[in-house]
């Protein structure tokens, strides 16, 4: 089993699970009404985006705090773009190791878009990391009723039932 510091053996995914960051347009169509779909302007989160690729993941978490301040004050963004800030703002609090933060940004990400794979994604692996293998079996399961080509959840999903399995042998003996 991988410890909590060592981030570097989980890595983030697309929905695709190509090892990088989501984009933009990665993100499937969240269902909103016209009204919603207002898009803000794309340099500020392309810039964070930018920036967390490089892993200046201090000034991206900055960007990234304002894109979700814009689009919360003014509304002209839309659920998807601010769902991805959200999603990748997490990912800066989970190579911090603070896991519990991350989880709400993911989970902030979840509500604003149910059908963004890549927040439930990420969530699972917190839970799983922490021990928490029925909630991160259920981010996984959610991941793959949405994307069922997404490989890292299904070896996510298997490792965390072999897993809890070894757990509850340990706990017997």
């Amino acid at each position: 089993m991988v410890s909590a510091n060592d981030g570097d053996n989980f890595s983030f995914k697309k929905s695709n699970g190509a090892p990088s960051l989501p984009s933009l347009t990665m993100c499937p169509n969240s269902g909103l009404p016209p009204h919603m779909s207002f898009r803000m302007e794309p340099g500020l989160l392309n810039t964070a985006n930018a920036e967390l690729e490089q892993r200046h993941l201090e000034a991206a978490e900055e960007l990234y705090d304002k894109v979700i301040e814009r689009c919360q004050q003014d509304r002209r963004c839309s659920m998807e773009e601010l769902s991805v800030a959200y999603n990748n703002r997490g990912q800066i609090k989970y190579f911090r190791v603070d896991f519990y933060e991350a989880m709400d940004d993911y989970t902030a990400a979840i509500r604003l878009n149910p059908k963004f794979e890549v927040p439930f994604y990420n969530r699972g692996l917190i839970l799983y990391r922490l021990g928490f293998f029925d909630d991160a079996m259920k981010d996984f399961q959610k991941v793959l009723q949405l994307n069922p080509n997404f490989e890292d959840a299904k070896i996510s999903l298997r490792q965390s039932m072999v897993d809890k399995e070894e757990r509850r042998w340990r706990i017997q003996e």
